[in-house]
C-alpha cells in the first residue's frame, strides 16, 4: 500500500521523525518497503500571479510578463509557455533558485529583454511529467507563499508491503489505528455525518447468497454534478496513493476506500432495472466490465445484478453498461461486506486484479459499511451536489467473532519475557479490543476488522509487536553439553561420503518428491505414496529409490554437453508399513546411491578410452564396505539390465542391488550410454568392524599359480568361497587372474588361473609344505567341482 506521510499525520501525528516513524512500522510487522519524496530539492519558488501578458518584439513564441510575486513591485519576466494568460496563479522561481537538475536562475536578458525569473511548469519542479505549460495552480493560491510549503512537496511518500493477514492496515485509518497504539499517540479521523434524506427514492436489496454476501447497504443520490471539478486537495492524496484521477464521483470512492478501508461502487441509477441481487452467476452468463474486458463466467463468481442482468464482478469490477459517466445525474451508491472465500482468487482467474478484490479476499471490516456509505455521500454532496435518499440495507449472517483467552503465562513462555498481568492488560487497552478478566486470564474479543486474531498466539504476536520486538532480549540456550560416543564399530556418514567423493564421484541433493512415472519404470511401483497438496504435477508423489534423481542428473548434465558423470546421494526413501494399503504407518530408510556413466577413467593418455562397466561400480561397493566381504548374486530388479545385475549380500542379508540400467530405459531417456548404478541400504555401509591384531609376517611368501578347467556354468564366486573356507592355514590369499575359452579347452568349460600366496608367521614355507598346500586345494577343487587341472 502507498500512502502520503502528511495525509497519514493528518489522522494521527507521534513525536517521531519520518525514518523513525518508518521503522517502528518496520519493527510492528508493517514493511516500508519503499520511500520517496514527492518533489526534488529546490529552493526560492513561491506562488505569483501573472498581471499582464504582452508579446516578445523580437520572438513569436516568447511573451513578456508583469508578475505579482507578493512583495510590492510587480516583476518583468520573459515566458515561452503557451498556456500564460492574464489572471493565473503559477509557480515563480526567483533569481537565485536552484530547481532540479542543477538548474540556476539568474537575471539574464531573453531577446534583449530582461526577465527577473522563470514560470515554472510541473516537470521543471520535477513534481510531474508534464511539460506542455505552466503549473496552474489554485485561484484562492497565498500570492507569495513558498511553493513547497504550500503545496506539500516536502511530504514522503510511503510503500507498505503488508502480509496477507493485516488487511486493516488496508487503509490511512487501519493505519492510523496501529501507530496510536504503538505509539500511545491519540489519534483523530474525519468526522462522518449522516446526510439528510431529501428523497425518497431507493431500490430494493435482495441477498440472493448471503453466506458470499452477508450485508449490503445502498443508497439513491440523485441531482448530483458528475462534471464537478475535483478538489485538489483530494486528487493530490490520490495521486500520491498511486490512484489516477479520474472525475469526482470515481476519486470521492477511491478517496474513501483510501481513508477507511471500504470500497465502494457507484452505479448510474438510470441504467439499472430493478431490484438489486447479491447472487451467484449462472452458467454461460457473460458481463463486460469497466475495463474493457468481456468475461464468460464460472458459477462460483459473486455478482451484483439488477433483474435482468449482471452489474457488476462483486468486490472486484463494476460493469461497463451500468457504469457513470460524465454526464449522470442520479447514482446508485454501494457498500457491502463480500466474505473473503468468495471473492479469493477470482480476479486472478480472469487474469486482473483491482484495488476492491485486493482488500475484500483479505478482509474487509463489516463493521464499517454503512458508515464509508455515510462519509461518501457527505463528498458527494459537498462537491458533486443532489439530494440524498435512504439507506437502503440487506444483512444476513456476518462473521462471528468468538473471545480468545489469554494466559499471562503463555506469555511469558513464547516470548520469554516476564511481563505482568497490568501490563499485558494495559497493552491490549492501546489496541482498544473489548477484553475482560475472568481471574489471572483475559478473554479479549477481536473487533470487526482484525480476521487475522482467532487464537492464543495471535494475541501473544500483538503483545510482542507492542511490546517491541526491539525489546525482547536475545538471549543464547543453555543447556549441558557433553560429548557422545563415536564408537570404531560405527562409521560416521561423512566418512562415507568422503569415501565416494575421494573416488570422483560427487554429491547431488534431489527432491523426495517425484515424478510417478519414475517410481513405475525404476522401482515398478504402482501405489506410490501420493502428496495431498504437490508444488508440481511432475513432483507428486514420495520417492521409494534414488534412482529416478540420478537418471535425470545424467539427462541433466548430457544436455549441457558434460559426457563423464559420476553422482551420489544419500537420502530417505519413503514405504508404506503395508504395501497398497493407505494407512498412516510408513518407513523412511535412509539410502545411499551412486551412478557411473561415461568413460571409466577421465581422459588421459595412459590408458585405452572404455566405458564405466558393471565391474567398476561392483569395485566401488567393495571399497566402501571393506573390509567386510560382500556377496554378490544374480537378481533381477525393474530398472536395471537382467543380465548384468546383482543383488549385494552383506552376512547374509541382502543390503542393495547394484547393475546396469535396463536398455529400454536407457532408449527412453535418450541415453547414449547405459550408465551403471548401484543403491544400497546406508545403514550397512555404517557398520564396521572393530579392528583386530594380526601379526604380519616378515618371512618371504610362496606364490604359486593354479589353473583348472571347470564347468563353464559354474559361477567363480562359489570357487572362491569353497577355496577360502577349505584352505589350508598357511594360505594368505586367493586372487583369480585369468579367465580362458577356446582352444586346448573343451566347448562348455572355461579355464580359470588363481594365483596362491602361502606365507607363514614364524618360519620360510619348504617346498614340500607348499606342495602339499596345493595338493589340498587341488583335491578340494577336483572332489567338490570336478575341477580338471589344465596341463
Amino acid at each position: 500500500m502507498k500512502f502520503s506521510e502528511s495525509w497519514l499525520r493528518s489522522f494521527v501525528n507521534p513525536s517521531v521523525s519520518g525514518d523513525e516513524l518508518s521503522h517502528l512500522l518496520t519493527m510492528a510487522g508493517l514493511e516500508v518497503e519503499e520511500e520517496e519524496s514527492v518533489a526534488p530539492s529546490f529552493d526560492h519558488v513561491v506562488v505569483a500571479r501573472v498581471i499582464e501578458v504582452n508579446k516578445h518584439p523580437d520572438a513569436d513564441r516568447l511573451n513578456v510578463c508583469r508578475v505579482d510575486i507578493g512583495r510590492g513591485e510587480a516583476q518583468q519576466i520573459v515566458c515561452g509557455a503557451p498556456n500564460v494568460a492574464p489572471g493565473l496563479m503559477v509557480p515563480c522561481a526567483l533569481p537565485g533558485a536552484n530547481l532540479p537538475g542543477d538548474f540556476k536562475i539568474k537575471l539574464a536578458k531573453v531577446r534583449g529583454v530582461e526577465s527577473s525569473g522563470m514560470l515554472c511548469s510541473a516537470k521543471e519542479l520535477g513534481i510531474a511529467a508534464d511539460a506542455s505549460g505552466l503549473l496552474v495552480l489554485p485561484a484562492d493560491a497565498p500570492v507569495g507563499a513558498d511553493i513547497r510549503s504550500y503545496l506539500d512537496l516536502d511530504d514522503r511518500l510511503l510503500t507498505l508491503k503488508l502480509t496477507p493477514n493485516r488487511a486493516d492496515c488496508l487503509s490511512l485509518t487501519g493505519l492510523a489505528r496501529e501507530i496510536a497504539a504503538l505509539t500511545g499517540t491519540p489519534a483523530t479521523y474525519p468526522e462522518t455525518i449522516a446526510a439528510t434524506v431529501s428523497i425518497s427514492v431507493q431500490r430494493t436489496i435482495a441477498l440472493d447468497a448471503p453466506e458470499a454476501c452477508p450485508l449490503y447497504c445502498g443508497r439513491v443520490i440523485a441531482g448530483v454534478d458528475a462534471r464537478a471539478a475535483t478538489p485538489d486537495w483530494m486528487k493530490r492524496r490520490l495521486e500520491r496513493s498511486g490512484i489516477r484521477s479520474i472525475s469526482a464521483l470515481v476519486d470521492i470512492t477511491n478517496y474513501v476506500m483510501l481513508e477507511i478501508g471500504q470500497p465502494l461502487h457507484a452505479f448510474d441509477n438510470t441504467r439499472l432495472d430493478g431490484a438489486i441481487h447479491a447472487r451467484l452467476s449462472r452458467a454461460g452468463e457473460k458481463i463486460l466490465l469497466l475495463n474493457e474486458q468481456t468475461l464468460e463466467l464460472q458459477e462460483d463468481v459473486l455478482l451484483i445484478a439488477d433483474d435482468k442482468h449482471p452489474v457488476a464482478m462483486a468486490g472486484i469490477m463494476g460493469g461497463e453498461d451500468s457504469g457513470i459517466t460524465l454526464d449522470t445525474t442520479e447514482m446508485f451508491l454501494e457498500s457491502a461486506f463480500f466474505a473473503p472465500r468468495a471473492i479469493a482468487g477470482r480476479a486472478r482467474r480472469y487474469g486482473f486484479v483491482s484495488d476492491a478484490s485486493h482488500r475484500f479476499e483479505r478482509g474487509v471490516d463489516f463493521g464499517n459499511t454503512r458508515r464509508a456509505l455515510e462519509r461518501a455521500t457527505q463528498l458527494i454532496l459537498e462537491i458533486c451536489g443532489g439530494q440524498a435518499g435512504p439507506v437502503c440495507e440487506a444483512k444476513a449472517t456476518l462473521p462471528p467473532r468468538p473471545a480468545v483467552r489469554l494466559r499471562p503465562a503463555r506469555v511469558t513462555k513464547v516470548l520469554g519475557v516476564s511481563l505482568a498481568a497490568e501490563q499485558i492488560g494495559k497493552l491490549i487497552a492501546r489496541l482498544d479490543f473489548d477484553c475482560t478478566r475472568e481471574g489471572d486470564d483475559f478473554i479479549v474479543t477481536p473487533p470487526s476488522y482484525r480476521f487475522d486474531i482467532e487464537i492464543e498466539e495471535d494475541l501473544i504476536e500483538e503483545i510482542a509487536r507492542l511490546y517491541g520486538y526491539d525489546n525482547i532480549p536475545a538471549s543464547a540456550p543453555r543447556a549441558a553439553l557433553s560429548m557422545l560416543p563415536q564408537t570404531e564399530s560405527a562409521r560416521p556418514l561423512s566418512r562415507v561420503r568422503q569415501i565416494l567423493a575421494d573416488r570422483g564421484f560427487q554429491e547431488v541433493v534431489n527432491y523426495a518428491f517425484v515424478d510417478s512415472v519414475w517410481e513405475s519404470d525404476f522401482a515398478a511401483n504402482d501405489a506410490p505414496i501420493r502428496l495431498a497438496n504437490p508444488i508440481a504435477s511432475q513432483m507428486s508423489v514420495m520417492r521409494s529409490t534414488l534412482i529416478g534423481g540420478l537418471i535425470a542428473n545424467v539427462v541433466t548434465n548430457l544436455k549441457r554437453k558434460q559426457n563423464r558423470v559420476r553422482v551420489f546421494e544419500t537420502g530417505r526413501c519413503f514405504f508404506r508399513d503395508t504395501p497398497g494399503i493407505p494407512v498412516r504407518g510408513f518407513r523412511q530408510p535412509w539410502k545411499i546411491a551412486a551412478l557411473a556413466y561415461g568413460s571409466a577413467l577421465p581422459e588421459q593418455w595412459g590408458s585405452v578410452a572404455r566405458s564405466a562397466d558393471f565391474f567398476d561400480i561392483k569395485g566401488e561397493i567393495e571399497l566402501l564396505l571393506a573390509p567386510a566381504l560382500v556377496r554378490f548374486e544374480k537378481a533381477a530388479h525393474p530398472a536395471l539390465h537382467p543380465g548384468r545385475s546383482a543383488r549385494v549380500v552383506l552376512d547374509g542379508k541382502a543390503i542393495g542391488l547394484v547393475g546396469e540400467l535396463h536398455p529400454q530405459w536407457v532408449q527412453k531417456y535418450e541415453l547414449p550410454l547405459a550408465p551403471v548404478l548401484f543403491e544400497l541400504e546406508l545403514e550397512a555401509l555404517k557398520q564396521a568392524k572393530l579392528p583386530n591384531y594380526a601379526e604380519v609376517s616378515r618371512q618371504p611368501p610362496a606364490i604359486r599359480d593354479l589353473a583348472i578347467v571347470v564347468d563353464h556354468k559354474l559361477e567363480l564366486q562359489q570357487l572362491l568361497e569353497g577355496m577360502t573356507a577349505h584352505r589350508p592355514a598357511i594360505v594368505q590369499d586367493i586372487r583369480l587372474f585369468d579367465v580362458y575359452t577356446g582352444k586346448g579347452v573343451a566347448p562348455g568349460e572355461k579355464s580359470l588361473a588363481f594365483r596362491i600366496v602361502m606365507q607363514d608367521t614364524q618360519k620360510t614355507l619348504q617346498d614340500a609344505e607348499v606342495d602339499a598346500a596345493m595338493q589340498k586345494l587341488v583335491n578340494y577343487l577336483q572332489q567338490a567341482f570336478a575341477a580338471q587341472l589344465r596341463v
